[in-house]
């Protein structure tokens, strides 16, 4: 059987997988096993911040392999260690847990939130309002905690006490407020599954006066916003603002399963002994890899992905068939006049591998892209939209 075929047969029909079976890559290019090239617009969803098969990340990975691969929480380990410091240090934030994923971070987060609110107001401050539109994992409660029906229909009884507010709506939030009794207001600055939306400086910025004003925790969810993707470490920083608790994933690791969830000061006790753990979290080889990618989101690197995605919005704002672009940094949205699939479909078969996010073509490179490849990839975009 080929690779396709006994995918189908032995693995969970759980997604809609393109005809291509990548064998190899090296930066932004890609490789299938016929030894067709293709551009990678997707990094993996956001996760190879600095491309396929990276130099030193490669060295990181392979360095801390023969040293030890992993070891039980109940150790201490350098690299799990060094990646926590370089953390708080870019961050301000104080403490931070480490877990394998992006639904597992925002597990930690929703813990943490009501665990603070509980200890400090009354477990009866338990509600997590986020936003209509907002994506934050598929385990039960981060499902719970998304802010889309369609998601749910097929997994009740879902986790309660989450309710969804109008992104860009201050009164409906002060009403969501009003009628619960509210731990945490749980955002993403960018909506990426929702679209690539992102949200208003103004409505972050007078959320943030509110949640202070009212006793409530904010957090953000940069699970695929977070590590270099807006030309910013964090998307936050592009607002202006200091969350209570940041989550993140995809990106950290450029390619090695690991996330984080970050805490400010005022709950860098929330939790104690016995109180949440991973096997798998912080795991020496995922951290190191981490290490290897944080050192290298330097200011000459952000200010190269700002530059990419001036660049990405002057090509494609006003090309024919093109209705819009929205996102921040090298996290891009397009809205076409032809079905997003289409055009993906279109790009995949001249050599270019797109995403999509609802009705428009996401795209999200790795933060290093050549600027040759970036062109040639975009020039295949534009007549894939005509």
């Amino acid at each position: 059987m080929s690779i396709i075929e006994k995918d189908t047969r032995y693995i969970m029909n759980t997604y809609k997988r393109f005809p291509v079976e990548i064998a190899s890559g090296r930066g932004s290019l890609a490789f299938s096993y016929d030894g067709k090239r293709y551009i990678d617009m997707g990094s993996g969803i956001g996760v190879t911040s600095f491309g396929i098969a990276d130099e030193i990340w490669q060295n990181a990975v392979t360095e801390q392999i023969k040293k030890v691969q992993h070891m039980s929480n109940l150790y201490y380990t350098e690299p799990c260690v060094r990646l926590a410091e370089m953390l708080c240090e870019r961050t301000g934030m104080s403490k931070m847990f480490f877990s394998n994923s992006g639904a597992e971070a925002n597990e930690c987060l929703i813990k943490g939130a009501r665990k603070h609110a509980a200890d400090t107001k009354g477990p009866e401050y338990s509600t997590i309002i986020t936003l209509k539109n907002s994506f934050h994992g598929r385990t039960i409660t981060t499902l719970s905690a998304t802010g889309q029906e369609h998601y749910h229909e097929l997994f009740t009884p879902l986790t309660p006490g989450f309710v969804h507010a109008e992104p860009e709506d201050m009164d409906d939030m002060k009403r969501l407020v009003r009628e619960n009794k509210v731990a945490a207001v749980l955002i993403e600055c960018i909506q990426g599954e929702g679209g690539v939306v992102p949200l208003s400086r103004e409505y972050v910025k007078e959320l943030r006066r509110f949640t202070e004003e009212n006793d409530i925790l904010l957090a953000v969810d940069e699970v695929q916003t977070g590590n270099g993707r807006t030309g910013e470490f964090y998307a936050y920083m592009n607002y202006g603002i200091s969350p209570d608790i940041v989550s993140t994933a995809k990106g950290l690791a450029g390619g090695l399963p690991l996330g984080a969830t970050l805490f400010s000061e005022k709950l860098q006790n929330v939790m104690g002994y016995g109180e949440h753990g991973s096997t798998f979290g912080g795991n020496p080889v995922s951290c190191a890899a981490a290490c290897s990618i944080v050192s290298r989101i330097d200011d000459a690197l952000l200010e190269e992905v700002r530059e990419k995605s001036r660049f990405i919005f002057d090509t494609m704002n006003g090309a024919e068939g093109v209705e819009g672009v929205s996102g921040l940094g090298l996290m891009v949205g397009i809205k076409t006049v032809k079905p997003a699939g289409d055009v993906l479909a279109e790009c995949m078969e001249n050599g270019v591998l797109c995403l999509t996010a609802k009705d428009k073509v996401r795209l999200l490179p790795a933060l290093n892209i050549p600027m040759d490849l970036l062109k040639e990839a975009l020039d295949v975009l534009k007549k894939a939209c005509r």
